[in-house]
Parts: structure tokens; sequence; C-alpha cells
């Protein structure tokens, strides 16, 4: 049984949220069905699932599941997968070598914790929802003493990529990581093919990400599956910001 986190509760919109993980298959499985209806659902991704209405793979006997609740109906309203290095090693993989060549991060893979799979349910894509995951997430970090938050950050090809390449391009100059962490996208996103001058507004989750102190490490990756091109974000724990570790790790 996984260890259940403390819980943290809000109110959004009169809802009670609480924030824990998965301590019962039959909750992994509310998560995977969240999952299918965003992802598929609502943004056409193909799954390769063994079950209709199930977005389930490899990764998930091997992850964490964080979950946010309605403390009145029970429904899992938010998630993220969580891999934990020792996991991953059992593994002999983490979600992002599927995308990227994380050949420089070999010396920190002992402390990689990998985030992946986010989303919430539309009628709760709050503020408050979105505060519960992250104050869940970092306190999984602390109480594991983990030391370096890794992850795919997706944005949207339904342009063509026009808009990802341009937000690539704005953001590389103030978030781009050091060379020698970064990583090489095993498909890598045309960026020469595309227009980079566009006004991108960047997604709130990388805007999270980037405010809490995370750097990109490498060019995006295409993603043909959830037709999105994919940045690898890592946040090392020690450099997070002062004010998000403040409000999020109690």
């Amino acid at each position: 049984m996984l260890e259940q986190l403390q819980t943290a509760s809000t109110h959004s919109r009169k809802r009670k949220l609480s924030v824990t993980l998965a301590r019962h298959q039959d909750d992994i499985r509310a998560a995977q069905m969240l999952r299918y209806r965003v992802f598929a659902e609502e943004m056409g991704a193909r799954l390769p699932s063994r079950e209709a209405g199930i977005d389930q793979d490899l990764f998930d006997p091997y992850c964490d599941h964080l979950l946010v609740q309605d403390d009145e109906t029970g429904e899992v309203v938010g998630t993220y997968r969580i891999l934990p290095p020792d996991q991953a090693k059992k593994l002999g993989s983490y979600y992002s070598d599927t995308e990227f060549d994380l050949t420089r991060l070999g010396a920190l893979r002992p402390q990689l914790v990998e985030v992946g799979r986010s989303c919430v349910h539309p009628d709760y894509r709050t503020g408050a929802t979105i505060t519960l995951l992250w104050a869940g997430l970092a306190e999984y970090m602390q109480r594991r003493n983990h030391h370096y938050l890794i992850g795919c950050a997706s944005v949207s090809l339904i342009d063509g990529g026009h808009l990802a390449a341009s937000l690539y391009r704005k953001l590389v100059d103030n978030h781009l990581g050091p060379v020698e962490w970064r990583v090489v996208p095993r498909c890598p996103l045309p960026l020469a093919a595309l227009n980079q001058k566009l006004d991108a507004e960047v997604p709130p989750l990388i805007k999270g990400y980037l405010r809490a102190g995370a750097m990109i490490c490498g060019e995006p990756a295409w993603d043909p599956d959830f037709n999105t091109a994919d940045l690898f974000v890592l946040l090392p724990m020690q450099k997070m910001d002062q004010r998000y570790a403040r409000h999020f790790i109690r």
C-alpha cells in the first residue's frame, strides 16, 4: 500500500478537495480514466491501451499516482504520475528516455524523479486544484529527499507547430539549462521549417515550472501520438524559488 500524503484541503466553487497518493488499484484506475477522458476524448491523443476508456502503459505499475479528489463525491479530478529513481532503475527507463537521449544526465539519474500525465477534469480547472497538485508533489519530493524533478511539458501542434517553435525560441534565452544537462530529442520538432516569430503565450503548466526555477534542457521533441511538441524540463530542488517553497512545502 502506498503511503498517504498529509491531506490538504481547499474550496473551489464550494467544493472541498484533498490531495493524496493512490492507495488502491481502484484509485489508480480512476486516475487512468481521467487521463483517457482528457488526453484521448478531449485532446484527440492516440493511446495504445488494452482496455477502452483507460489510459495505461508499462510505466504505470512502477509509478506513484498523485490524486486530487472531490471529498463530497470521491471523484478523482486531478492527477500526476510520479516515477521515482528506484522504480525507474527496476524498469530500466524513464518515460523521457523514449523521447530524449538523456546521456548527459547519467550522473543525476539516482536522484531524478519524473512527473507526467498531468491532467485536471474540465470542471475543476482552477488555481485551487493546481495548487493542491503542486503541494502534493513538493511534499513528495521533500519527504523522500529527492533532489531533481524532470518531465516532458507538452505544447499542442494543432497549428502545425509554429506556436511551439515560437515558444521555444521565446524561452531559450532566459531558461535554457547548462550544456552539461542538455538532452537531445529522438524525433526533433523541425524548428528550421517553422515560423519562430509568433507571439506565443506560455502555457500555465510550463509557466509554473519556470516560475518555480525549472530550466529547459534542449530542443523540443515531436510526440505524434499526442500531437504535441514536448519540452524537457528539469528542476533542481535546491534552486527552487523560495516563494514557491514556502507556499507549497508545509
